[in-house]
């Protein structure tokens, strides 16, 4: 491998603020510490946390980078201690709890991955965040089954595409929601049996009448306020909801008669504060089980749109126009 230079190119956040407080800047490469692998950044993907994080409500956990940017793909440029499931020069995407928007960055040996056969470095950039948070939370907490019905929100997401694509490669009914017509019918394409504008339809009647009034097994969620009660009523008997976010308030008055009544599982989770070992064993399930379809090419991340590392603050405007659909990607020269 060539010598790597002293400084790298990054994306700094000057105070907590609008897309405009993304500024390029240069500094110092990060040192992989021990079980780390140093990656030479061809792709980043940009994720709903990471505006959250820009306009101040989502601060890094201890030890993070303080750069924005949850996942990457790029090439192994050096290793830390007893790492030795990589060698210089593979190729991989990897889950980081920070550092993304950068020429160079660590992540952790057992949150990497392998460039699936036949994807560019943007598809692979585009895949970790998404999926590692689908596969813990729809089918480890959520238990999606063949043959159940899952309710989708927010299906032109990052998030969204991948759930669809995901929960019909393993035999679910899948009903999506979105804001628009052009959306919904993305979300169909992406193997959504129903999509539904949440502008102009009900999504608890809809789920009702398209499960013979008997309601949906899973719910993934990441609206919150009162989607929360609504959610609930379109749940199943022995229903689960699983919340991944909140666009609306956190906090509501919610009946918790329906959960009894129904024996509902409300349950959810965060991804980044998450230990080493608990991303590890998301990314052993994540290559036996999904990585042979991304392989196969039966499943593909949607890119909507990709930027220059130096136009960040332009990807945080249009991921908060939400007018995309599926992914946006930092790329690095």
């Amino acid at each position: 491998m060539a010598e790597l230079p002293q400084q790298m190119q990054f994306v700094d956040m000057t105070a907590p603020g609008a897309p405009d407080v993304l500024v390029p800047a240069t500094g110092p490469l990060p040192a992989p510490k021990p079980g780390e692998v140093l990656v030479k950044v061809a792709a980043a993907g940009v994720n709903r946390p990471d505006v959250i994080q820009r306009q101040g409500n989502y601060p890094a956990p201890p030890g993070a980078s303080p750069i924005l940017g949850l996942e990457i793909a790029g090439t192994a440029v050096a290793l830390g201690d007893s790492v030795t499931d990589w060698k210089l020069g593979d190729t991989l995407c990897a889950l980081v709890t920070g550092g993304g928007y950068a020429e160079y960055c660590a992540a952790p040996a057992p949150q990497c991955l392998p460039v699936p056969q036949g994807f560019s470095m943007i598809e692979a950039g585009a895949l970790p965040e998404t999926f590692y948070t689908v596969w813990a939370n729809v089918f480890v907490r959520g238990h999606l089954q063949p043959g159940e019905t899952i309710l989708i929100h927010g299906g032109s997401s990052g998030i969204g595409t991948t759930a669809i694509q995901l929960a019909h490669a393993f035999g679910a009914r899948v009903i999506a929601t979105a804001g628009s017509d052009e959306k919904c019918a993305a979300c169909r394409t992406l193997g959504a049996d129903v999509a539904l504008n949440y502008r102009t339809e009900d999504f608890v009647k809809r789920a009702k009448e398209l499960t013979q009034g008997k309601g949906v097994e899973l719910v993934l969620d990441m609206v919150g306020g009162d989607y929360l009660q609504r959610n609930v009523s379109a749940l199943a008997v022995e229903g689960r909801l699983v919340q991944i976010a909140f666009l609306k308030p956190s906090k509501v008055e919610f009946d918790f008669m329906p959960m009894m009544l129904k024996r509902l599982t409300l349950t959810g989770s965060t991804l980044r504060a998450r230990s080493v070992a608990d991303k590890a064993e998301i990314a052993r399930a994540l290559r036996e089980k999904v990585w042979p379809l991304l392989d196969q090419g039966k499943i593909k991340p949607v890119i909507h749109a990709t930027f220059p590392l130096a136009e960040a603050a332009k990807a945080h405007a249009l991921m908060e126009s939400s007018a995309h659909i599926g992914k946006i990607v930092l790329t690095v020269p």
